[in-house]
């Protein structure tokens, strides 16, 4: 889901400025180990598909925090990065939200979760 913001804000000038924004909310549930979640046929190829992404993501992220490093940054590399390329380069703000199990049974999968946000 992505929202579009306009603001117009009047100066003290008297002169009219119009602010642009943009929020894109992407829930990555799904990613998880194809060998513990047995998936099979197309929700195989989902959970592929999104590990890729948030894979993508990873390395999208590991690139523009490196500035030693001047190498391209794959925003192409998947449709994920693609759509979040203008909010997580340049100036813009970006925010991650996880969502984790208090669950001593999920431990593995919250620490991973947590580590990657």
């Amino acid at each position: 889901l992505t929202v579009y913001v306009d603001s117009m804000v009047q100066g003290e000038n008297g002169r009219i400025t119009t602010r642009h924004g943009k929020i894109s909310f992407v829930d990555l549930a799904g990613s998880e180990r194809l060998k513990s979640s047995k998936s099979e046929g197309s929700t195989k190829r989902e959970t592929q598909s999104i590990n890729k992404s948030i894979f993508t993501l990873g390395k999208v992220i590991s690139s523009l925090c490196d500035r030693k490093n001047q190498t391209k940054v794959p925003f192409r590399d998947s449709k994920l990065t693609q759509l979040l390329m203008d909010s997580i380069g340049g100036t813009s703000l970006t925010i991650m939200m996880a969502c984790v199990s208090p669950s001593s049974r999920h431990l593995s999968e919250t620490t991973r979760t947590l580590e990657y946000a």
